[in-house]
């Protein structure tokens, strides 16, 4: 699956940059430092936004192709930011068999967004990913660490009615 880059501004603030300038300085000599800078930098922010990438690339002396190779490879990495509640959607074989696909268009029409975007109240982000492990409850959805399984595209309204501040 492509990593969609974010369509909410990124408001990055000093104290997270002089954090990240001080995770840079830690690993400027190490090699292969990118990925572990990687992992800070999506500590501190909560994903990796281009303008973050960009200030890994100088600091580091990489090319940012590489900073954004990497960032785009690892599934732990995230382009976009992720929502209050982060709703995950089953596309494994059992779950997409058994109509996830349709619960994945309903979470997107009620949300008004597509898969791996963050509402722009920073409420609700939306996630295919494969299996989850849980095929017997197919098709299943997770909202942070709640699961809802055997689900069918009409009960998400009702689900996310319980997540609405």
């Amino acid at each position: 699956m492509l990593k969609k880059i974010s369509s909410i501004p990124f408001a990055g603030t000093p104290e997270q940059e002089a954090e990240l300038k001080a995770v840079i300085a830690k690993h400027i000599d190490d090699p292969g430092a990118v990925m572990p800078v990687l992992q800070e930098a999506q500590d501190i922010y909560g994903y990796l936004p281009i303008e973050v990438q960009t200030m890994i690339a100088e600091g580091l002396n990489v090319p940012l192709e590489e900073v954004y190779g990497v960032s785009t490879f690892y599934s732990q990495f995230a382009l976009s930011p992720k929502g209050k509640y982060n709703i995950s959607v089953c596309m494994g074989t059992a779950c997409y068999v058994k109509g996830s696909g349709d619960v994945l268009n309903k979470l997107s029409e009620e949300l008004g967004i597509e898969a791996e975007e963050c509402t722009l109240d920073g409420q609700f982000s939306l996630t295919a990913c494969r299996c989850i492990g849980a095929c017997g409850l197919a098709p299943v959805i997770t909202i942070n660490d709640d699961v809802y399984g055997r689900l069918t595209a009409d009960m998400i309204p009702d689900i996310l009615k319980k997540y609405k501040d």
